[in-house]
């Protein structure tokens, strides 16, 4: 049995999330959770994405935990500028992130820092 929840903290790349979406997907398996996996991942993947793109050095702490009958995942960095979601023309490759974090998730938010020095975005997801 796995513990209650997961936090790492380093450098993010382009391959962190393939390597954060086997460890979400462990930690919902062992939790009995294997229904909201596929949208998890995909939140998580856009955030972690978000945080390669817009973080400068990339560091930033993920955060896994079991809430209630479901699971909320957390990205902190150190970059004060909060992110919103954006409607782009129709072929436009990037910037759609967070409208698919919110059409997936079942609540998701951004919490600034109360220094100032960076910010925390969360998504939960919940099972049916």
């Amino acid at each position: 049995m796995l513990r209650p929840g997961y936090r790492a903290e380093f450098a993010v790349s382009e391959h962190s999330a393939r390597h954060l979406r086997r460890v979400l997907r462990l930690y919902l398996t062992d939790w009995g959770l294997p229904e909201p996996a596929d949208a998890a991942e995909l939140a998580l993947t856009e955030l972690i994405a978000n945080a390669v793109r817009h973080v400068p050095g990339r560091r930033c702490s993920t955060l896994i935990l079991r809430q209630g009958d479901g699971v909320r995942v957390e990205v902190t960095d150190t970059c004060p500028q909060l992110p919103r979601p954006v409607r782009r023309p129709g072929l436009a490759e990037s910037g759609r992130g967070l409208l698919l974090v919110d059409a997936v998730t079942d609540d998701w938010g951004v919490e600034p820092r109360p220094d100032g020095s960076g910010k925390t975005v969360w998504f939960a997801c919940r099972p049916g």
